[in-house]
């Protein structure tokens, strides 16, 4: 590896959510000294502090955090904002000599900045892209592939189901009437930079037992406050910040539509079906380098063995 590949090299931590992501990526930064790029599509948003499980005051003054805390919840928001905001941040992060750590579970976000996607659009047509994406990472590729294959099977056809990107394309084409070009042509990997991934995970049944039990501390430091106080500004179901888990049942809890043990009932279920859509849409990536947390004694032991992994690829 050369000088110029070694300094232009980026670390990806992904993983499910409850996975412990956040301590490992700032660990990550310690050691190599980076800076974290935030991948998760809640955090982005200010006054959303406690359901999207933002990094801690101390956590920032660890290591500095970038796409934190930075929109406003009333603001439309789409997955080429979030690329073209992140990728200035890789690149002032490189041009101080620092090594970005992306760092989240919202795997849309991470396939734009690792793979060459242009998500340039028409501004009558970028509405139903964003709308695409957003069935492809609430509910998963299959799901999108389904309505492409009820829409235009001929094309579904010739698309793998997991080219999230091609599929998007296919049902804009259909909708817009107009034919569809490289129709075969896989996502090509960015030439902006190197990246490593690094998967976090847990065995099913830890995880879950982590997911239910931040819930509960959620809900104990005031989730319900937070979204009360969101509704008052008055965001609702309709807006983009508030399709968020955690959100979106609170706000059903308060239109009376269930009780509170119903809607953190929910909470949780949805958290843990959300957990399963992200590890199945991670392990699409085949240079995904996995480190299950459950195999080791301890957190510290798995970090370890992450740094020993990491250590050769930045050894000139």
């Amino acid at each position: 590896m050369t000088d110029t590949e070694n300094n232009r090299r980026i670390i990806a931590v992904a993983g499910p959510t409850a996975a412990g992501k956040t301590e490992f990526a700032i660990e990550i930064a310690k050691t190599f000294n980076g800076e974290v790029v935030s991948c998760d599509s809640m955090q982005l948003y200010r006054y959303m502090d406690i359901g999207s499980a933002k990094p801690t005051p101390e956590q920032i003054a660890e290591v500095p955090h970038h796409l934190v805390d930075m929109i406003d919840p009333r603001e439309e928001f789409s997955v080429a904002k979030y690329q073209n905001l992140a990728k200035k941040a890789i690149e002032d992060i490189f041009a101080r000599g620092k090594r970005p750590v992306i760092c989240g579970g919202t795997g849309l976000y991470l396939e734009s900045l690792i793979f060459d996607l242009d998500f340039a659009a028409e501004p009558e047509s970028e509405h139903a892209r964003d709308k695409y994406y957003e069935i492809a990472e609430q509910e998963g590729p299959e799901t999108l592939y389904s309505i492409l294959s009820e829409k235009d099977p001929e094309a579904a056809a010739r698309i793998h189901p997991n080219n999230i990107k091609r599929v998007v394309r296919a049902l804009e084409a259909f909708d817009s009437g107009r034919p569809i070009e490289d129709i075969n042509t896989a996502p090509q990997k960015t030439e902006d930079y190197e990246v490593t991934l690094i998967g976090i995970s847990r065995d099913r049944e830890e995880l879950y037992d982590r997911i239910n039990r931040r819930v509960d501390k959620l809900m104990d430091l005031g989730l319900l406050e937070e979204v009360k106080s969101l509704v008052d500004m008055g965001l609702g179901f309709d807006d983009i910040s508030m399709k968020g888990i955690g959100y979106k049942e609170l706000i059903g809890y308060l239109n009376k539509e269930y009780d509170l043990d119903e809607a953190v009932r929910l909470i949780k279920r949805n958290t843990r079906h959300l957990a399963k859509r992200q590890m199945t849409w991670f392990r699409r990536y085949k240079d995904m380098n996995w480190f299950n947390v459950s195999e080791y004694n301890d957190e510290h032991e798995c970090m370890e063995d992450i740094k020993s992994f990491l250590t050769p690829l930045f050894t000139r």
